[in-house]
């Protein structure tokens, strides 16, 4: 069936490249026969691996020729009716098969923190939102490509569920960088950037899980609610799952005992009722299920009426989703090239515009400028002429200035000849008076150097006259001395008479006397 193929395509690519030995985007048929074997032994058919040694003459298989061999020889087998679930089941199936042959690429990481039940969840989300696109580079090699905004969604989900904030200017950052997602970045974007702080493994695989049944396994909606019996009617709590074909009830969160499901059919309806309850009408009979408040009720009517639109359609409600998504970005992408297109051509028509106001502006200054320079140039003109009667006018007036100034230097050179021949007399006169000068300096010089030779002299003789004066009293003391020395030898019985009568009588000393020659006496004033 080529839903089922179209749906696992992801997985069976992301095994294929496992395959591969290097990048050339061919594997030998010797590992395709045992992916082949699995997948029929999955779809219970058994030695479908067998064509293809006589598919093809090479030994080698490219994509393409590999995914033609699954549809025409192991996918065609299928019925081509199968129910939602049966669909489900295969894709589960194959998609192990795919992941045990990939899973060695992407287990082994620096700083792990999922589980490996956690990653191959991943690798099924991966696989239902990304798309199938040719490498630029090699038309046999494929990639497997997951748009930011689906990436941005996951993360936010995940986020949510462990009550973590999720920075989405910083997801805008890093989606600009990397474009779009392959499936080893992915996984290390989710470890590095939102799920490293998370220390709880219980509470991060159940939110992995929680995202992998929302878009792998098509739960719309999980929660608990109160069912009516059928046999007593009394309302007995359960935890349900919506899903586009049925709604299942467990005894409790972990999913593990199931209680029963309720269909969804197209044509179900579905009806609110008093007490926060809800009846949901099917064709084999009416159920009455019981929600806790108001707000409840409402989402749980929105989501099961939801599942009965999607309950009878081929495709899951999430795959469906992400084509509707994947065709609006298309379509936005296409607006986007259409209002490229337009803002180009209006760019084009404005810088057209642009260029003719700029001719035409150029075209304006021109004559602008020109009209400037023309009336520059009359009045340079009209400056010029005036110019020139002024300077005539000016011509007369320095002729006659030049008439009276030449008579007025006539008149002030007489002048000065005349005071030159004044300067001259003086200067003659001057020079006789100083040559007189001279002569009286010279003798008041001669007159001068006569005294100080003089006061010389002077001062020689009264050095000379000192010294005979201070020889004379030392001679004088001297003989006092002796005439003491001989009158006590001669009267030596007067005593001390004698020396008082000595002493009232004038003494025959006399003072010398002292004549003091000054020099400044001697200079002249």
């Amino acid at each position: 069936m080529a839903v089922v193929l179209e749906n696992t395509i992801n997985c069976v690519w992301l095994a294929f490249e496992s395959l591969q030995q290097d990048k050339s985007g061919f594997v030998h048929k010797s590992k395709l026969k045992v992916l082949t074997a699995n997948i029929g032994t999955l779809l219970d058919l058994y030695g479908v691996e067998r064509g293809l040694e006589h598919f093809r003459s090479t030994s080698v298989l490219n994509f393409d020729q590999f995914k033609y061999y699954l549809q025409k020889e192991v996918f065609a087998s299928l019925p081509k009716t199968l129910q939602h679930q049966e669909i489900r089941v295969y894709e589960n199936k194959i998609a192990e098969v795919c992941w045990l042959i990939c899973r060695k690429k992407y287990l082994p990481r620096d700083g792990r923190i999922l589980s490996e039940d956690s990653v191959f969840q991943i690798f099924r989300i991966f696989c239902v939102l990304a798309e199938l696109v040719i490498d630029h580079n090699n038309d046999n090699v494929y990639q497997v490509l997951l748009h930011p905004s689906e990436v941005c969604n996951i993360a936010q989900n995940i986020s949510s569920s462990l009550g973590c904030k999720f920075d989405e200017e910083d997801f805008s950052n890093l989606s600009v960088s990397m474009g779009n997602f392959r499936l080893a970045p992915f996984i290390a974007v989710l470890e590095s950037r939102y799920l490293i702080e998370i220390k709880d493994e219980v509470a991060l695989t159940e939110a992995i899980y929680d995202v992998y049944q929302k878009i792998v396994e098509d739960v719309i909606k999980k929660g608990f609610l109160s069912k009516k019996g059928y046999i007593f009617p009394t309302m007995k709590e359960y935890w349900f799952v919506l899903r586009p074909t049925e709604l299942a009830y467990y005894t409790g969160r972990s999913e593990k005992d199931r209680k029963g499901s309720l269909p969804i059919e197209p044509g179900c309806k579905v009806e609110p009722k008093a007490g926060y309850r809800i009846l949901l009408h099917s064709s084999e009979r009416t159920f009455e299920l019981g929600t806790s408040d108001h707000m409840s009720r409402l989402q749980w009517v929105s989501a099961l009426q939801l599942a009965s639109e999607h309950s009878g359609k081929h495709e899951s409600y999430q795959r469906l989703q992400a084509v509707k998504r994947r065709l609006q970005r298309q379509g936005r992408i296409q607006e986007m090239i259409r209002a490229k297109f337009q803002l180009q051509q209006e760019r084009n028509a404005r810088q057209a515009a642009e260029g003719h106001a700029k001719e035409l502006e150029v075209v304006v200054k021109e004559e602008a400028r020109r009209l400037i320079e023309l009336e520059e140039l009359r009045a340079k003109l009209e400056r010029l002429l005036e110019e020139e009667t002024q300077a005539k006018r000016d011509e007369e007036i320095v002729r006659g200035l030049q008439a009276r100034v030449l008579a007025e230097e006539w008149e002030k050179r007489e002048e000065l000849e005349r005071l030159q021949e004044e300067q001259r007399v003086l200067l003659e006169e001057e020079r006789q008076k100083r040559k007189e000068y001279e002569e009286l300096q010279r003798e008041k010089e001669a007159q001068l150097k006569c005294a100080e030779e003089r006061l010389s002299q002077l001062e020689k003789e009264r050095l000379h006259l000192d010294r005979q004066l201070k020889i004379a009293n030392q001679q004088m003391k001297y003989t006092e001395n002796r005439k003491e020395i001989l009158e006590n030898k001669l009267y030596p019985i007067v005593g001390e008479k004698v020396r008082r009568a000595h002493s009232f009588m004038p003494s025959t000393k006399e003072k010398p006397v002292v004549f003091e020659v000054r020099s400044s006496t001697l200079k002249r004033s």
